[in-house]
């Protein structure tokens, strides 16, 4: 049962695509079945809620979203602090203030995201400020939260960018990250995710009221060959069955996870994307 009030936002998932361009924004009441689509770039998404989230009527602390443009991606995988103040407001403000900056800045770079980071806390307190505790709250339970907002809200993030060159295929990687979300690339075929694993890390977040905790975002670039096939992977600890898996999964099988039911449904809240090229 949510205990706050949250302003009208999207209630449905928003994919459109038309030629060469495509976008995916996951909605926090629903869940998204996995979805393939196939540009220049091949996009695999869903989204899925935990089980007690989904029977108390609640709102996912995950947010996804990806977009193309012609030869360009953009892409944001946030997982709210659940312990803090209303962590799924933490993850759809970060994510859809980072997914606006990757697309309006020319050169994505370490000192713009911590700058981004850090300007972001005054937007982001105005509006959590708004988000009272429902009237009918109970008085202690009441106190309890309006505490936990003084303290801000919290998201862990990780978002990127993807340029391929003309018909060469080669292509520009650049991620930033924080936090416990799993990262995974394939390079022909080869897992080399081991760069993202040693830095994914609990105690790293974004706050609204702190900005970076934990450390600064870590950076990962490459530039890759025409001639590579590349998949990136990324997905919150919902999913994390997927973790010892280094095959490639089907459609069905990942659909499977999402909805658990050999489980009775998902222990904690999921999204995944997956691209291609």
């Amino acid at each position: 049962m949510r205990l706050a009030t949250l302003p009208e936002g999207d209630q449905r998932v928003q994919a459109k695509q038309r030629r060469g361009d495509f976008r995916y924004v996951s909605v926090q009441t629903g869940e998204q079945p996995l979805t393939r689509y196939q540009g220049v770039l091949q996009c695999r998404y869903g989204y899925g809620r935990a089980a007690e989230t989904v029977n108390q009527g609640d709102t996912g602390q995950d947010f996804a979203a990806v977009r193309m443009n012609g030869n360009v991606c953009n892409f944001v995988l946030c997982d709210g602090v659940g312990m803090s103040y209303l962590g799924d407001f933490a993850a759809r403000f970060l994510g859809n203030s980072l997914l606006d900056w990757l697309e309006t800045t020319s050169v994505p770079s370490a000192e713009g995201i911590e700058k981004l980071l850090q300007d972001l806390t005054i937007p982001a307190s105005e509006q959590l400020e708004k988000l009272q505790p429902l009237d009918n709250s109970p008085l202690l339970l009441r106190e309890v939260l309006m505490e936990k907002r003084s303290r801000g809200s919290q998201a862990m993030y990780v978002c990127g960018q993807i340029i391929l060159s003309g018909g060469s295929r080669r292509s520009r990687v650049w991620i930033a990250w924080q936090g416990d979300s799993r990262i995974r690339l394939w390079r022909n075929g080869q897992e080399q995710s081991a760069t993202f694993q040693k830095y994914c890390r609990t105690n790293e977040r974004w706050s609204t009221r702190e900005g970076t905790v934990g450390g600064k975002p870590h950076i990962f670039e490459a530039k890759m060959s025409g001639s590579e096939k590349v998949r990136l992977q990324l997905y919150t600890d919902g999913l994390n069955d997927l973790d010892a898996i280094q095959a490639y999964i089907p459609d069905e099988h990942i659909q499977v996870l999402l909805d658990s039911r050999h489980t009775g449904g998902l222990e904690d809240d999921a999204a995944f994307i997956e691209l291609e090229w």
